[in-house]
């Protein structure tokens, strides 16, 4: 664990998982898996950039096949994993490895860039250990996302009362927020909420959230 505690038994035992590393294999399918949420749908090409430890090793620790299979919507102990790269070419999903030689701010990251014919993502995930994951950017934005912490990302137009629309959906379902982080390309442009929440089990505010006008996309993860 990043900060030296732990929060549960399994932080401890690890998670359960096919594959012969929680770092290499577990993270890296969760960060797959969470790459595919934002996206909101399976992508046709996929751009997988690998630095140090994963740069070196992803073939032989199975973190190629974990970062394809969460782009499946697969968990670290699905049995199909082992399948990934077949089944993903069996859907039509080009997938592409390149390793780095930069130094990373982590000697487990991997950037993602998932696209379709019309639409595109740029996400930056980091496995911190024991298949504990965070996302450290996204399209751009710098951005500190760990999972575990009840939290929805918004992805959305830089326009006026957005902030005050998102929140009042919250407020009407007596959902306490803890945490919220703004960040915008530049006025008017793109722009992303982090909002860590008090409560579980909310994911049907999503589909609320997602009406709204000028909101590109809303995920809840826990």
């Amino acid at each position: 664990m990043a900060n030296g505690s732990f929060k549960s038994v399994f932080d401890i035992i690890g998670p359960v998982m096919i594959g012969p590393s929680s770092s290499h294999t577990a993270g890296a399918a969760r960060i797959g898996k969470v790459v595919r949420n934002i996206f909101g749908e399976q992508p046709t090409q996929v751009d997988i950039y690998l630095y140090e430890s994963f740069a070196k090793t992803y073939r032989g620790h199975g973190t190629d096949i974990a970062l394809v299979g969460g782009l499946l919507g697969m968990n670290p102990d699905d049995e199909r994993l082992a399948d990934s790269l077949r089944l993903a070419y069996e859907a039509g999903m080009e997938v592409a490895f390149i390793p780095k030689r930069e130094k990373a701010e982590h000697p487990n990251m991997v950037r993602l860039v998932v696209s379709t014919d019309t639409k595109k993502l740029s996400v930056t995930g980091i496995s911190i250990g024991g298949g504990n994951i965070q996302i450290s950017e996204l399209n751009g934005f710098k951005i500190n996302l760990e999972m575990g912490i009840p939290t929805f990302v918004i992805v959305h137009q830089d326009v006026p009362g957005m902030i005050a629309h998102v929140t009042k959906i919250l407020s009407d379902h007596k959902i306490n927020i803890g945490t919220m982080t703004v960040t915008r390309e530049s006025q008017g442009e793109k722009a992303i909420m982090i909002i860590e929440v008090d409560q579980h089990d909310i994911g049907y505010c999503s589909d609320e959230l997602n009406t709204l006008e000028d909101l590109h996309s809303a995920t809840f993860f826990e």
